[in-house]
Formats: structure tokens, C-alpha cells, sequence
């Protein structure tokens, strides 16, 4: 399939309470590698991402998200997508070349849930420890839950219908599956961008917070083996592991040591242009989001940053 404009999730930005910590959770229990850190920032990625990075973890007072960034095809798509932005009076922040390590330069903007959202072009490539000629299928080395891939979010926050609009209008997201009240208000959307059952999810509530963050594992092997490594080391859990209503995605949730959930996530399904948007009604969330289950628990519904 052609892409144009958005292409997939890029990067997201998060804040942490000891960056050495944090560190030390991602990349030996999580499993990504980490590409350069200085004292401020640290760049990981996942092993089979070429791109220098696909979470930036800061130091801050307390934790979060800072942003999320969704990588676009070429430069012209982020001159015409500023270009749209600007129309309809939304201020756009740009940020130069470089401010990120390896990345090219970006253009912000808030959605009315109040996330930032961040767009670039170009980033340096770093490879996935494999030649691009005659590879074998995975890498020496890795660790932890080998963390292959930076899937999505989930965002908490007002104004979802507005966010959806134009998310879809601009950047030319499609909603894959949305989640209604018995009036038919819509209170939750799972956006994609290209392929995947959705890149970045949204939340109706009253304020903006972080729900989660999701790297890619191959299988339910590599998710049921995540929860020994949980179990093992002693992390914090949510819940699972389980499966999905929405994205039929195989999944676990757990935490950062400054409270960041985290997930890893399998299965789903591919989505195409022509595939028509699956509805939820909000009295079958329980089963939408923990299909084993059929009920929300209450960490779920409540812990965000």
C-alpha cells in the first residue's frame, strides 16, 4: 500500500524519576537497546527498528508523557501539513534539526485533548544488528523481553471527537475502532495511520494524561514469556497476561519504576483503506478491552501519569 504523509508512529517522549532507573528497566528488562544517553535524555530503540531511536526517557520531577511523534514520508508533507495546521489557526512550534539526537527537524502542535504531537521526516538509521543481505532472523545479544518495535499509546484527555477530526482531516488517520455511548457520543478512538490495528488511541476524560506506551513481541510465547521476566524481577503489574476485544491483540501491562505503564503487544490484525470501522458500545468495554475477563480493573481505569 502507498503511504503518504503520516507513516507510522515514530517516537514518543517520556518523563521519568531516575533516569538511571529507567535505563536499567528498558533495556534489561524490556529489552531495548539504548543508542546514546547525556544527562539529560536517553535514546532507545527497539531491535528491529533501523532508526536511531523510538523513546526518549527524561529526567523530570515527576512522570509522563512530554510528546509523541509520528514519522512522516518526506519534507513536502511537513510543509503541507503545517501549511493545513496554520489554516486553521493552530499554532504549530517548529523545532530544528538536531534537538533530538539523530533526528531531523520537527513540527509540534496540541490536539484539543492537550497532547503534543510532534511530526518529522528524516532520522538517522542505525540498523537492526543484521546485514541487509542474506540476514538470519534476529540478532545476538538481546535481552529481556526483545522488545522488537514501538507499536502505540494511549491517551487520556477532553475532546476526542475534536482530536479524531482532525487527526483524520490533516494527517489522514482512520479511525480502525471507536467505543459509544448508548447515545452515541464517541468516548474512545483507535487511530491508524497505515496498517497496523492503530497507532495512537484516545481516551474521553476530563484531563490529559498518559495511559501506556506499546512495543511489538512476535507471539504469545514471547508475551507469556514477558510475564516470567515480570514475575522474576519483581516488577509492578497491571493485569494479564490476556487478549483484546479491540485490536483482538495479545497483551500485558506493567510498570516503569516511576509509574509509566508500559505494554508489549502481539497478534492483532492488518487494517487496509476499504476495511470499515468495528463500533463498541460502552456497556461492553470490560470485554473490549480485557476480552478474557469481560471487566475493567480498577488500576486500569485509574493509573495514568
Amino acid at each position: 500500500m502507498a503511504i503518504e504523509g503520516v507513516m507510522r508512529s515514530g517516537h514518543v517522549q517520556i518523563r521519568v524519576l531516575d533516569l538511571a532507573a529507567a535505563i536499567h528497566h528498558y533495556t534489561e528488562y524490556y529489552g531495548l537497546i539504548l543508542t546514546a544517553s547525556d544527562d539529560r535524555r536517553a535514546y532507545l530503540k527497539g531491535w528491529d527498528e533501523f532508526d536511531h531511536h523510538s523513546l526518549v526517557l527524561r529526567e523530570a520531577d515527576e512522570p509522563g508523557m512530554d510528546h509523541v511523534a509520528f514519522k512522516v514520508r518526506g519534507e513536502n508533507d511537513l510543509d503541507r501539513i503545517e501549511g493545513e495546521l496554520r489554516e486553521r489557526l493552530i499554532a504549530v512550534t517548529q523545532i530544528p534539526a538536531g534537538e533530538q539526537l539523530g533526528v531531523g527537524r520537527r513540527i509540534a502542535f496540541t490536539v484539543p485533548t492537550g497532547h503534543r504531537i510532534e511530526l518529522y521526516a528524516t532520522c538517522e538509521q542505525v540498523g537492526n544488528g543484521l546485514p541487509l543481505r542474506n540476514p538470519d532472523v534476529w540478532p545476538d545479544g538481546l535481552k529481556g523481553m526483545k522488545a522488537s518495535r514501538f507499536e502505540h499509546v494511549l491517551l487520556y484527555g477532553p475532546g476526542v471527537e475534536a482530536t479524531v477530526a482532525l487527526l483524520s482531516s490533516v494527517l489522514g488517520f482512520v479511525v480502525a475502532e471507536d467505543v459509544v455511548t448508548e447515545d452515541g457520543a464517541r468516548i474512545g478512538a483507535f487511530l491508524t495511520a497505515a496498517s497496523k490495528s492503530h497507532d495512537i488511541a484516545f481516551i474521553e476524560a476530563p484531563e490529559a494524561r498518559f495511559h501506556h506506551l506499546a512495543y511489538w513481541l512476535e507471539s504469545w510465547d514471547d508475551i507469556r514469556q514477558a510475564a516470567d521476566i515480570i514475575r522474576k524481577k519483581n516488577i509492578a503489574i497491571d493485569i494479564g497476561p490476556t487478549r483484546h476485544g479491540i485490536s483482538r491483540g495479545l497483551t500485558i501491562y506493567f510498570f516503569d519504576p516511576s509509574g509509566n505503564r508500559n505494554e508489549v503487544f502481539s497478534g492483532s490484525y492488518q487494517h487496509y483503506p476499504d476495511r470499515p470501522t468495528i463500533t463498541w458500545d460502552a456497556a461492553e468495554l470490560g470485554k473490549a478491552i480485557f476480552y478474557y475477563e469481560g471487566r475493567l480493573n480498577e488500576a486500569f481505569l485509574s493509573v495514568t501519569t
